[in-house]
């Protein structure tokens, strides 16, 4: 059975997402393998999928490595964000299918009700869910591509404070979904892009401190890829 590298490539970005790889610890195909139960061959094509995202980088006489991203290209994806997810929203507008409103509004309809009722500890996954669909019922797959790597690269570098009042938070998700339903791109795009800059005030930059233990070494212990996908 030969698992899927991009199923590797999702392990290994999640482990660098949720500092399991410290950023600037060395990423060895022979450790990789080892960890997620895996040959070397979709461990290598995972890397260089990681590279082209900037999660991982190659360093001269030592190899792949997890990128230490500067201050500034941690600021520039929050800019970035502000440009291409109202983009997405008014492209959501013009492209979307019923299914996709269906979910969106399932989704503003769960996340009203959890913060109405000072359930905070459901509402960060469903915030995701409803931006990645959002992104999805934009027709793009390259711009949904984009999104979500953004997404991606934001969780690695920020810390994210719950919103101080997450049923205004939501009742902005109604508006834009509402905007959308309508097929009003101008006002989608608006809507989404006021949502985002607000938003930007509870990302908190991580800062990450130089680890002191062996490069390469991680902090859980060895678990293998879920190989559901490679079974068919």
């Amino acid at each position: 059975m030969r698992i899927p590298a991009h199923s590797v490539c999702t392990a290994i970005r999640d482990d660098i997402v949720t500092g399991v790889f410290e950023r600037g610890s060395r990423l060895t195909e022979e450790q990789l393998a080892r960890r997620y139960g895996v040959s070397r061959v979709p461990v290598r094509e995972a890397l260089r999928t990681l590279e082209s995202e900037g999660f991982v980088t190659t360093r001269r006489h030592v190899g792949a490595c997890v990128a230490e991203p500067t201050e500034q290209e941690a600021a520039d994806l929050l800019e970035m964000r502000t440009l291409l997810e109202p983009l997405g929203a008014a492209r959501a507008a013009q492209r979307r299918t019923e299914a996709h409103l269906k979910v969106l509004r399932g989704l503003v309809r769960l996340g009203q009700e959890r913060a109405r009722r000072g359930q905070r500890e459901d509402l960060r996954s469903l915030d995701g869910w409803f931006h990645e669909t959002l992104a999805q019922a934009s027709g793009s797959p390259a711009l949904t591509a984009l999104l979500t790597q953004l997404r991606h690269k934001i969780a690695w570098m920020y810390a994210v404070d719950q919103p101080a009042r997450p049923a205004e938070a939501w009742a902005e998700h109604g508006a834009i979904v509402d905007a959308v339903a309508r097929g009003d791109a101008d006002r989608a795009r608006a809507l989404t892009t006021l949502h985002v800059e607000r938003s930007l005030s509870s990302h908190r930059l991580r800062r990450p401190e130089r680890p002191e233990r062996p490069a390469g070494r991680v902090r859980t212990s060895q678990h293998p890829v879920n190989t559901a996908s490679a079974r068919n």
